[in-house]
């Protein structure tokens, strides 16, 4: 059998937050039912951000509502603190997504708070782990901005590993390792992700990337060449970082899951049934930015899935 490449879809969280128009819980729901049905089985769901923030997660706890009828679905929820892990948790959600800013700039901007306090929230989080509500809980942590910042520049590995191993070591179940704003290049992959994955110890390390400047999946090429098996991507590309101006989005799930089964890899995803649901999406959100090689050229006819 060809091996596996776990694809989780983040368009239902990184690929709405800055939409125009505010997607209703019914059509949120839609989304994360066909994206089951087509084969998906990791989702970020949804983030516990105050509304007044992102408007657009103001339903997180209604959308929790449904998560049994997601069998078989991993459904995370993004959280930038201890309140909304908190929420997430009395929500229903048990694995949790928590990022951290390696650049101060970002993490100041994005989360007003210097990276050693987000570390420190984290820790306030490993906590909440210990306790009856936090028992179940899958704690995964981002390292945002890992490759470069617009608003910083470059970010140096050395305080990305170091930042790795403070997780690693203080109780994170999984390392994403996150390329926010679109800086990074194969080699400059290779060369972090190897000493992450032995920082991981036998965790789990995604990689979460963005196509802003078209090295995406060159990106995840040279991610599966040290290991990962794991990857954020968003329906259409869509998404991106409010403080990467011009940027073109998550990598695409379906270009993505083409590329990997082209390789001999399999992601399980019935393709043609994301384009059918991405033909929907774009009705619901309208005007917004959507990307993909396949949704414009389709499927070769030489394609076949693998098992």
């Amino acid at each position: 059998m060809a091996e596996q490449v776990i694809l989780r879809e983040v368009g239902l969280r990184d690929g709405i937050q800055m939409a125009k128009c505010f997607l209703d819980t019914k059509h949120k729901l839609d989304w994360a039912l066909r994206s089951q049905a087509a084969g998906i089985r990791e989702m970020e769901l949804t983030s516990f951000v105050p509304a007044k923030v992102v408007p657009q997660f103001a339903d997180a706890e209604e959308l929790a509502k449904y998560l049994p009828q997601l069998s078989g679905i991993v459904a995370s929820a993004l959280v930038p603190n201890l309140k909304g892990a908190e929420r997430a948790l009395a929500a229903g959600f048990t694995h949790i997504n928590y990022v951290l800013s390696v650049s101060e700039l970002h993490s100041q901007s994005n989360v007003r708070r210097s990276t050693d306090e987000a570390i420190d929230e984290f820790k306030r989080i490993v906590a909440l782990k210990q306790t009856e509500a936090g028992k179940n809980m899958v704690l995964g942590v981002a390292l945002a901005t890992s490759f470069g910042c617009t608003l910083q520049g470059h970010v140096a590995p050395e305080r990305v590993f170091e930042v790795a191993n403070i997780v690693a070591a203080g109780g994170a179940d999984e390392l994403i390792v996150a390329d926010t704003v679109g800086y990074g290049n194969p080699v400059e992959v290779k060369a972090l992700l190897e000493p992450m994955m032995d920082i991981a110890a036998g965790r789990r390390v995604v990689c979460h990337f963005h196509d802003t400047r078209g090295l995406g999946l060159a990106n995840v090429a040279a991610a599966l060449d040290v290991g990962v098996r794991v990857f954020d991507t968003s329906l259409a590309g869509l998404g991106g970082c409010p403080f990467a101006p011009g940027a073109t989005g998550n990598i695409n799930t379906e270009d993505t899951a083409f590329m990997l089964e082209s390789m001999g890899y399999s992601t399980g995803i019935d393709i043609a049934a994301l384009l059918e649901l991405r033909c929907d999406v774009e009705s619901w959100l309208g005007d917004e930015r959507y990307h993909g090689a396949i949704a414009r050229a389709g499927l070769p006819k030489t394609f076949t899935m693998n098992s």
